[in-house]
């Protein structure tokens, strides 16, 4: 039978696991649990969004799935697709992922003859907004036009 202290020393070395494993940096058990809460709901987000593109990639047969490749520039992101078939009407979904993450496109290219191309350097609207917009988030937005671009075309 465990005593007391046994059982205070396990809780604890399980409570130092749950804090390693979340990054945690709370030292009472409420808050060290609810980082683990927030962990959780982050992961879970992941998830969401990588059986997005799981899904997207699987509607593209290998060489025509698009190439997304977003950089960070200072303030502003460099994001540009490529895809080697004729996209009608991909860019607008494309700019409506922007909006949703208020982004400003503040130069553009975009070739749509033959193949599908855009260059955009774009911004944030709001930039003393506390919400951190990275590049990947970025892509992830994009990638989302491009699911809601091909529910369409598909419907069509």
């Amino acid at each position: 039978m465990f005593s007391r202290e046994q059982e205070r020393e396990a809780m604890f070395k399980k409570l130092q696991l749950l804090r390693s494993i979340t990054n945690s940096h709370a030292h009472d058990k409420a808050s060290v649990i609810l980082d683990a809460s927030k962990y959780i709901k982050d992961l879970k987000q992941r998830v969401e969004r990588l059986n997005q593109d799981i899904a997207t990639a699987a509607s593209f047969t290998g060489e025509n799935f698009p190439t997304i490749r977003v950089e960070e520039q200072e303030d502003d992101f460099l994001i540009k697709v490529f895809t080697t078939r004729n996209c009608q009407g991909l860019l607008v979904f494309i700019l409506e992922a922007f909006e949703e993450l208020s982004l400003e496109v503040l130069q553009a290219r975009v070739s749509t003859s033959d193949s599908f191309i855009l260059e955009a350097i774009a911004t944030r609207e709001n930039k003393e907004a506390d919400d951190h917009i990275d590049a990947q988030v970025v892509e992830q937005v994009v990638l989302q036009g491009i699911q809601k671009w091909i529910e369409v075309s598909e419907q069509e």
